[in-house]
């Protein structure tokens, strides 16, 4: 209970920060919705020329770009910006105020820091796997969604754990300011279904560094 009281405290200050530049915030949202839309374009431009991308479907591509955002959106949210703080922190050497906390140090690391508004994000993601889901014509029962809140739970956890094995690198190499980057660009592979990709890459992506995990795999399960 006491650290639901603490992401409480952390959200209403940074949802001040937001409202305090609320600029900022209406430009990030807007052209947030730009990218959405030319993602969308960039599907309908795929799916002009051909009927399945992988043995998936046009209305599966935009739930899967829909849980591929979900998962990427909770990294915005929460990844991104206490990564700059972390690698900071480790140069200034304010970490050691962290550790000295009667909190849990990797829960202050974690959570210190919210995008907020990308919570607006969290929505569209969650419009577009309807949509998309509906639009394949897939039938999903209440088994199949629990199945897929399950796995992408799952996957976002997967997501996490790769994002400390890449900060702790930061202790050692206090210049590492790309951590966040390379951690964007391996998950940026799981954009597209698994099956588009070689045996050799759907391997690794899979098993070695599972970013197909936290995309690919939850949705299978309303595609049953």
């Amino acid at each position: 209970m006491h650290y639901f009281k603490l992401i409480s405290t952390f959200f209403k200050v940074n949802l001040q920060v937001a409202i305090a530049y609320r600029a900022d915030t209406v430009i990030n949202i807007l052209l947030n919705i730009m990218w959405l839309g030319w993602e969308l374009l960039g599907l309908s431009i795929i799916f002009s020329n051909t009927d399945t991308l992988g043995g998936w479907g046009f209305g599966e591509l935009i739930a899967l770009l829909g849980v591929f955002r979900l998962v990427n959106t909770m990294m915005m949210l929460l990844i991104w910006p206490n990564t700059e703080k972390f690698n900071q922190s480790i140069r200034d050497g304010s970490m050691d105020y962290t550790i000295l906390q009667p909190v849990s140090s990797m829960f202050l690391v974690t959570f210190s820091r919210m995008n907020v508004w990308r919570i607006w994000d969290l929505l569209l993601a969650i419009v577009l796997i309807v949509v998309g889901v509906n639009m394949a014509g897939d039938v999903s029962t209440p088994a199949s969604i629990l199945n897929f809140i399950l796995l992408t739970i799952s996957g976002a956890i997967v997501i996490y754990s790769l994002w400390i094995v890449l900060i702790a690198f930061t202790f050692y190499f206090t210049k590492f300011d790309n951590n966040v980057t390379l951690l964007q660009a391996l998950l940026d592979a799981g954009r597209y279904p698994v099956t588009v990709y070689p045996v050799w890459l759907k391997i690794i992506v899979t098993y070695l560094i599972p970013i197909a995990v936290a995309t690919s795999v939850p949705l299978q399960a309303l595609r049953q």
